[in-house]
């Protein structure tokens, strides 16, 4: 069973199919995923954003997953402070990683997908980003 973190891009996808949601059930059933108070108030904030632009239907299915997550992901205070990206909020999901050694980060995230492995490794990480798609690969 492997320790995942998955970015709230890659859940809010979820809401509308496709590798997104079929990435996050997988995860979600067959390993550990944690999140953090930020990340949870991440995706809270963007559904808030989103309700805006939304349907009715759609807006539950996205509530729906997020809630999933929610409920289903161990919460996880984070200490380490790592600070590799130009957005604060990729910094947080590395740091999270680093708190408590995922093995996986999933993203659609191109700045987070682009941090070379090495990098990662000074830093003490030995998480790999993926995208859904590698994920999935990784899984069969």
């Amino acid at each position: 069973m492997a320790k995942i973190v998955i970015d709230a891009n890659i859940i809010i996808s979820a809401a509308f199919g496709g590798k997104p949601l079929e990435t996050a059930v997988r995860a979600m059933s067959k390993h550990k995923v944690y999140i953090s108070q930020e990340i949870k108030q991440e995706l809270i904030t963007v559904f808030s954003k989103l309700s805006k632009k939304l349907t009715e239907e759609q807006l539950a299915t996205v509530r729906e997953k997020i809630n999933k997550l929610i409920e289903t992901a161990a919460l996880v205070d984070v200490n380490a402070r790592i600070v590799l990206s130009r957005d604060a909020k990729d910094d947080h999901y590395l740091s999270l990683c680093k708190e408590i050694g995922v093995n996986f980060l999933i993203t659609g995230d191109k700045d987070l997908l682009s941090i070379p492995r090495d990098i990662l490794r000074k830093e003490g990480i030995q998480t790999r980003i993926v995208n859904p798609h590698e994920f999935l690969e990784e899984e069969e």
